[in-house]
C-alpha cells in the first residue's frame, strides 16, 4: 500500500535502532540459548576477563549500564558461580569482581557462539558495507554518548573531540582575529 502511515514510523532512526537491538539480542539468544547467558551477562563476563580489579560501579560505567541493573546481573552471575567478589585491595569498602574458573569456562564456551552472532549480524551487508555500517554506528554512539543517562566512561574523554549533537539552534559568535 503506497503511503502507508506506518512507513513514517518504521523509517524513524529511533524505531530502527530499537528494532535492530531486538534483532541483535534475538540472534545472540539463538546462538547461545543452551548456555542461558544474556547479552548483558556476556558483556560483564567479557569485561572481567580483560580488566582486573573492577568494582560494580566501574563495570556499570564501562558498559553503559545503570547501577541497579548491574547489581542484579552481578548477583545472578555470582549465584551461578561465574563471578566472585572480594574485598578491594586499595579500598576495603569496595568489592572487586573477578571471573571464577567456571566463569572462564563459560567464556570459552561462548567464544564460538559469539563469533557466529557477529557474523550473522553483519551478514545483512555486502562485504564493502560491513565496515561502513560499524563505522557509522560507532560515530552515532560516540556523538551522543555524553548525552545519555549512562554514558560509557571509557568514551567520556574521547567524546570531547566528537561533534556535539544538535540541541537547539544557536547563534554563533564569530571573533575577529587580530591582524
Amino acid at each position: 500500500m503506497p503511503n502507508d502511515p506506518l512507513d513514517e514510523l518504521y523509517r524513524r532512526p529511533g524505531f530502527m535502532i530499537r528494532r535492530a537491538h531486538q534483532i541483535a539480542v534475538s540472534l545472540f539468544l539463538e546462538e547461545t540459548g543452551e548456555l542461558r547467558i544474556t547479552t548483558t551477562q556476556y558483556g560483564i563476563l567479557h569485561l572481567l576477563k580483560h580488566r582486573s580489579e573492577l568494582d560494580q560501579i566501574t563495570v556499570a560505567k564501562l558498559l553503559g549500564l545503570d547501577r541497579s541493573t548491574t547489581g542484579m546481573v552481578l548477583t545472578k552471575l555470582e549465584k551461578a558461580g561465574l563471578v566472585g567478589r572480594s574485598i578491594g585491595a586499595n579500598d576495603r569498602r569496595k568489592r572487586s569482581l573477578a571471573l571464577t574458573p567456571a566463569g572462564e569456562r563459560m567464556l570459552e564456551r561462548l567464544a564460538e557462539p559469539a563469533r557466529r552472532v557477529r557474523a550473522r549480524q553483519i551478514s545483512a551487508f555486502a562485504p564493502n558495507e560491513r565496515e561502513l555500517f560499524l563505522t557509522l554506528l560507532d560515530k552515532f554512539t560516540r556523538t551522543f554518548n555524553a548525552s545519555t543517562r549512562v554514558p560509557l566512561a571509557q568514551r567520556r574523554a574521547e567524546d570531547k573531540s566528537a561533534p556535539r549533537p544538535a540541541r537547539s539552534p544557536r547563534i554563533k559568535t564569530v571573533r575577529k582575529q587580530p591582524k
